[in-house]
Parts: C-alpha cells; structure tokens; sequence
C-alpha cells in the first residue's frame, strides 16, 4: 500500500512539476503576445499619426497648388458669392449657329427700337473751372463789315493746354559803391541773392516738379531726362541724380515735422511692403528694401519711411513710446509693441477675411458660413459710412448690430475647430481668428476705428508703380 502512495505522490510530483513547466512556458508566451500587441499598438497609433500628418499634408499641398493656379489663371480680386442655388443649371458656353443668328437679329430689332426712342435730355458741357485765366479770341468775319452794326457776340468756351516749358532766371545786381569816409574807405552795396540751393544750377520750382513727378506721377528720372532733350536742353543723368539729392536734403525738416505730427495720434494703422531698390555699390543689381507706412485714419495723413530690413529695429524708433489704437496685420513684429502699456491692438478683419476666402477650396461649406457672417459685418460699415454717422452713432450701430454678428462667428469657430485638420487652409483661418479674436473684436471699442487695415494697404498699391523707377 505504501509503495502504491509513493508511487502517486511521485505521478502527481512530476506532473505538477510538469504543469508549472508548462504554465511557466504560457506565462512567457503572454509577456511576449503581450510585448508585441504593444509594439503592435505603437505602430498602428504611428501608423494613425502617420496617415493624419501625411493626409494633412496633402491638403495643405494640394491647397498651395490650387493658391499658384489662382494667382496665375484666376481673378485677382477677392469676391464672395454665396451660392443660394445649388441645383441651378450650367450656363452652357456653345451655342448652336441658328441661336446665335436668332440672338443677332433681335439684337438688330432692338437697336432699331431704341433708335425710334426720344433721346434723354443732354445733362450738359462741364462748368469750367472759374480759377482759371480766360485768353479771349475775337474771330472776325473774313466779309467788310465796317458799315455793319454788331447786334452782339456768340460765345464759345474750352479748356486749353499749355505745355511746360523751361525758361532761365537771370538774376542782376546792380553793384553800387558808397562814398568815402572820413578815413578814405569805400565799401560796395549790392542786393543779397537768396536762393535755397546757391551752387546749383536748377531752380527750386524745377527740382520739386522733378520729385513730383517722380513720386507722385511716377515718372521715372530717365522718362523726364527724354523729356528735356526734346526741349533741347541735353541734362545728364549725374547732374540730375545731385539735384535729386539736394531737393530731398531740403525736405528733411519738412519730413520729421510730419512724422511728430502723425506719431502724436492716438490711432495709428501700420504696414509694411516690400521694394527693390538699386544697389549704389553694385552698378545694375538691386535689393530687397521694404516700405514702412504710417498712418493716422482720423487725420487722413500718413507717411513713408523706408528701411533695408523687416526686423523689429525698423519701426522701433517710430512705436518705442507710441501710446493709443494701433492696428496691424499678423505679422509678429507688431506684438512687440501690442504689449507695451497703455497700447490698443487691433487686428484686421480683412486679412482674417481672406484667410477664409483662400479655405473655399478646401472646405467651402464651413468657410461660406464665416464669409457669410463677415458679408454682413461690412454690411453694417458700408451702411454707416453712407449715412454718414458720427463717431457715437457707429460705436452704438456697431454694439447693436455687429456685436452679435461677432459672437456667432466665434461660436461657429469654437464648435468647428477641432473638426478639421490644423494644418488645412481651414485650419489655419481658424486658427488665425482663435490666436487674434480680442483684437479683431477691439474696433468695437470706438466709432473713430476702423474695422480693417484697408485704408493703409490702399495707400501702399501706388508703390508698385514706382518699382521701375
């Protein structure tokens, strides 16, 4: 009987012994099932990451491809339309011959009918300017009328042009000596010249029409030398560069009065925009210059100041101690000066606008929403400006009205962000509005702001002009 037991404890040992061999063996197969669903998950969730990224960044390629074909083929001009009618029908762009013979003989019938029309009332030649001088010409008949009797005059006006001409000042001083005095000495008298440039040959009145027109008129220096010559006065082209330059060394004053004048502002929009300028050292080469603008809304003044970079040290000497509004696109720069104390920053709506407008390709639906609330916001502006309301009355319109309007964009923006891709054209609008909301909001502060920077960037187009100057 106790060989029998020995025997089955020692069954009952070894296969114990063998079930914790073999439960062993499954415990390390589940830590290594376990270690490679890990891996397994690790790589699907980069995998995941992956997709999204790359997906996101073929959005965003495909969003830049669609910005070159815009630029390139379509209309530069940044209209929103909404589409009311989706299921309207294509306008169909070939017409059958006998449609268009059709449409040309209506149009024949037309013309015949509105030729039978009564014609409007003309409104009438322009008044002539009455400032100006009037040359009579009396045109005699050709007939003897000295035993005639003139009953009276017809007269007939136009305005006239007479083109500019150069003509020389000669300047002559008498030279007058005075009589001796008690000591035999004689001294001479003659009248002080008086001329702002002394050395230089050409006039004041010649050397402001040559910067008018050039910064004004955009007439290059070259242009205005071919100008001369066909009045046969041959100038060269170093001669005109140094009375270039002493006419700006005069205006200098001028400049830096202006510049306090509008620094002085409480409300100052700014803006800068690139310019290539020739390079003095090397002779046909140009570099990359940049024009900073500023101005004052309220006094409809601004002023130009040009500098070689785009960094911050460029409008620091102008917006180191600027207090008030001061309205700005994105660019980084400006934050700097955002925060300083007692300073207001406002974004510009329009630049928030075409962000959404560039996002139509991407996802119309969202982006026709936000454009459509901002449709309305300048709606309010427009209807403000035609009435012309008073600073008072378009702060309230604008808290009554645009307020609201407001609010429902930054809802929509709210709800819808974290539904599309961060890095799609969408995205990026909302994101732009998100980081920027407070100082889009900020016009509202005040009916003297305006709600966008158009004013200024209007004032930087011209610039364009001049590049080839």
């Amino acid at each position: 009987m106790k060989i029998t037991q020995d025997l089955q404890a020692k069954t009952l040992n070894g296969e114990l012994l063998l079930l914790e061999r073999n439960l062993a063996e499954k415990e390390s197969e589940i830590i290594e099932l376990t270690s490679v669903n890990t891996k397994l998950n690790s790589t699907v969730d980069g995998l995941n990451f992956t997709v999204e990224n790359l997906t996101s960044t073929v959005e965003d390629l495909k969003f830049q491809l669609a910005q070159l074909k815009r630029m390139l083929f379509g209309s530069k001009r940044e209209r929103f339309e909404s589409n009311q009618h989706p299921d309207q029908l294509s306008i169909p762009f070939e017409i059958e011959e006998e449609k268009i013979e059709a449409i040309i003989e209506e149009e024949k019938q037309q013309i015949s009918f509105e030729r039978k029309k009564p014609a409007k009332p003309h409104p009438g030649r322009m008044e002539l300017p009455s400032h100006l001088p009037v040359v009579e010409i009396i045109l005699e008949p050709t007939e003897d009328v000295s035993e005639m009797t003139c009953i009276g005059n017809e007269i007939t006006q136009e305005l006239e042009y007479t083109p500019a001409k150069l003509y020389i000042n000669k300047y002559i001083r008498p030279v007058y000596i005075k009589k001796e005095d008690e000591k035999g000495n004689q001294t001479q008298v003659i009248a002080e010249l008086d001329r702002p440039m002394p050395k230089c040959i050409a006039g004041p009145d010649l050397i402001s029409q040559i910067m008018v027109d050039k910064f004004v008129y955009h007439l290059p220096l070259y242009r205005q030398l071919q100008r001369f010559a066909q009045d046969g006065v041959h100038i060269k082209p170093s001669t005109l560069d140094s009375w270039f330059s002493l006419g700006s060394n005069h205006i200098r004053p001028l400049f830096a009065v202006h510049r306090a004048y509008i620094l002085a502002n409480l409300y100052l929009q700014v803006d800068e925009s690139p310019i290539k300028v020739l390079d003095r050292d090397k002779p046909g080469a140009t570099h990359q210059g940049y024009m900073w603008v500023y101005n004052a809304p309220m006094q409809n003044a601004m002023f130009f100041d040009y500098n070689k970079g785009r960094g911050a040290n460029a409008p620091f000497k102008n917006l180191s101690t600027f207090k008030g509004y001061l309205q700005t696109d994105g660019y980084s720069v400006y934050e700097q000066f955002a925060r300083n104390p007692g300073v207001t920053h406002l974004a510009c709506m329009a630049h928030a606008r075409r962000m959404f407008d560039k996002a139509r390709d991407n996802d119309n639906a969202r982006a026709s929403v936000v454009l459509l609330l901002m449709q309305k916001l300048y709606s309010i502006e427009r209807t403000a400006r035609e009435g012309e309301l008073s600073a008072g009355q378009r702060h309230a319109m604008r808290l009554d009205e645009s307020l609201p309007i407001l609010n429902q964009i930054s809802k929509f923006i709210a709800d819808n962000h974290n539904k599309v891709l961060p890095r799609s054209p969408i995205g990026k609008a909302f994101d732009y509005c998100i980081h920027r909301w407070d100082n889009l909001m900020n016009y509202l502060k005040d009916g003297n702001l305006e709600i966008d920077n158009n004013l200024i960037e209007n004032s930087i187009r011209p610039l364009a002009l001049g590049y080839v100057n």
